[in-house]
This record gives C-alpha cells, structure tokens and sequence, in this order.
C-alpha cells in the first residue's frame, strides 16, 4: 500500500509501506479520509517541534476516519463494511496515570504519526492502517467520514471545554481562530456560552467563526484597541480559551478577564513569560490541557447525533497522491481551514 510519508523538513514522499494482517484484537481499516493538524505541518516545514524531530522516516496523520476491512480474532465491537473514525490514541492501561483515570497522560502513550518516541509511531495517512480495535470507533449512518476524520481535534476542544469547567451563560473569549480556535466555538455555543468572542489577526479565519456562531470577531492586527470594550472594570470575560499559542495574545487577554476567570491554555507557541502579578492579583485560574481521552467517543457521538456540526471547518479537500499540494494549502491561513486528503 501507498502512505504519505515525511523523511525531511519539505520532503514529503508517497511511499511503499507494508500493509499488515490484523492479529487477535485488531482491525484493519481502509482509510477514507485524512486532517492535515498543525502538528503534521511542524513536521512538514520544520522537522517536528519543540524538542521532538524526526529521526526516520515517518507517516504522518492522526485525524482519520474509513471503512473496516478486515477483523482479527476476538474482535466483537466492530465488523468488516463499518464505518469508522480511528482514535489515535493507545495508552498502556498499566502505568500509574492509566489507573489513575487520566489515561491522556500515559507514560508509554503510542500516539498514531508521532516522533515523541522511538522508533517512531506510524501515523494515518496511508491507504490501510491496523490498529488496535478500540481505537475504531463506529460512526452514525448520517455522518460523513469526512466529518468523522474530524473527532480527533474535537475530541481535544472538548477536553479543554471540561478543564474550562462549566460555561452555561458564561462570557467567552477565544484567542486564536486556526482549527482548534474554531472548534471551541462549537464546543462553548454546546456548552451553552451566552457571548463568544473570537480573536485573529487575520480575516479569513474569522469569517469561518462568524459562520461557527461566534457573537463577535475582532482583527486584533488591524484594531489594537478592538478589546476595548470588554475592559470594564477589571474585565468581564469568565472564560478563556488561549488557541494561538502567542504571548502576546494572552497578554492582551488578561486584561478583559474578569477576577476569578478561568484560562485554559490549548495553543502551543513555545515558551511564555507570565504576568504572574496581574494572574495573582485578579485571582485567575490558568489551566493546562492536553490531548483527550472518553471526549473522543463523546465528539462521534455529538456529531452523529447533529448537535455539533463540523461541516463549516472542512475548507478543501484533495487526493493524498496531491499531498504536497495539499500541505502547502493547509499552511495558508488566508486560503483554508481545515484541509483533508482522500485515500
């Protein structure tokens, strides 16, 4: 089988790759769709991030959903002909975390198309994928596999809307409108947010939160005083869901946070320097958050039951054999949102 494999910063190949039989517990999966995520593109331009770079030759993908073809021994949970979205996590079920419930924290976490560790874990967008048969999670009839390949970055806006705590009639900002930013427009307008306020310094993305039910957008490049408005007093947002991962950003932000507001932190930028006397002083709750767990089954479940619609964020779609193409697309904030590959 063919997989869309990165080996270099801008070396981005179709590949041979083995095509392996499913062993007891495990499905083999022919992949429909594919999400190009921000983590892809680090390691399309630059070799990976952070501390973490690639060493071999690695598929990438782990936004990805497709139709069983073939079960192992023992598997009851799902049947060759199902439709499928593929959750990319598999944590070891052993570890101290594992049984501590936060399973997303897993110290030997195998992480579909990831350089974390090594050898490194193979990711998705190949033509066919094995893995484990929890990890497929059966769709509804109505939902689309394009829009199933969309539960892995939902599943994360939904974990961060928990770490945020409740959000019924609570004052939303969100900093930051790329994939994530927008999906937590879905996931506050779920929530029950009286006022979502959106963030960017760029229109296109805006016009997609506009379209996602955002109650405002606001150019933050064009109007450096467009935040003026929320600065009452000592602010007046509850909730903040920093997307961007720019210091300048959260910064800014801080200043229209209400005392007692909660900040949950999606967006990874690098390292920040934190006004701790401005946090300290309005007493602001700052909050990590990080991949998923349940929230992966929940994002299949609230989509296939139409209660969040991720249609809006699906900008282009192409051919994995295009995926070049494809990458140089997704890195155009002006041109795309969400960009996916087809297999």
């Amino acid at each position: 089988m063919r997989a869309v494999v990165i080996h270099a910063p801008k070396d981005l190949r179709i590949d041979s790759y083995p095509d392996a039989v499913p062993g007891p517990g495990e499905v083999r999966v022919k992949i429909a769709n594919g999400g190009i995520c921000g983590s892809d593109l680090h390691y399309y331009h630059h070799g990976g991030f952070g501390t973490v770079r690639i060493q071999q030759p690695m598929a990438l993908g782990h936004e990805i959903a497709g139709v069983v073809a073939a079960v192992g021994d023992g598997v009851t949970n799902v049947k060759p002909g199902m439709r499928v979205a593929v959750n990319p996590s598999k944590p070891c079920g052993q570890c101290l975390h594992c049984q501590e419930g936060m399973r997303n924290q897993c110290l030997d976490m195998r992480f579909l198309g990831s350089a974390m560790r090594f050898p490194h874990v193979q990711g998705g967008f190949r033509e066919f994928l094995t893995v484990d048969a929890t990890q497929a999670v059966p769709i509804a009839d109505k939902l689309s596999l394009a829009e199933a390949a969309v539960a892995e970055p939902l599943a994360v806006c939904l974990h961060a809307g928990k770490q945020a705590g409740p959000l019924l009639g609570k004052r939303v900002l969100i900093t930051g409108c790329g994939p994530i930013g927008a999906l937590m427009i879905l996931v506050s307008r779920f929530g029950g947010a009286a006022e979502i306020v959106v963030t960017d310094v760029a229109e296109a993305p805006l016009a997609v939160a506009k379209k996602l039910g955002a109650s405002q957008t606001v150019n933050v490049a064009n109007n450096a005083t467009a935040l003026d408005p929320w600065r009452a007093g000592k602010g007046v947002f509850d909730t903040l869901f920093e997307a961007s991962g720019n210091q300048a950003a959260l910064r800014t932000a801080l200043d229209v946070l209400r005392p007692g507001a909660t900040l949950v932190q999606l967006g990874l930028g690098g390292e920040m320097t934190l006004p701790i006397n401005t946090i300290v002083a309005k007493e602001l709750q700052l909050r990590g958050t990080f991949r998923f767990d349940p929230e992966f089954e929940l994002a299949v479940r609230l989509m296939g039951e139409g209660l969040i619609d991720v249609k809006p964020l699906i900008t282009a779609t192409m051919p994995f054999e295009n995926a070049v193409a494809a990458f140089e697309l997704a890195s155009d904030r002006a041109q795309s949102m969400k960009v996916q590959l087809t297999f």
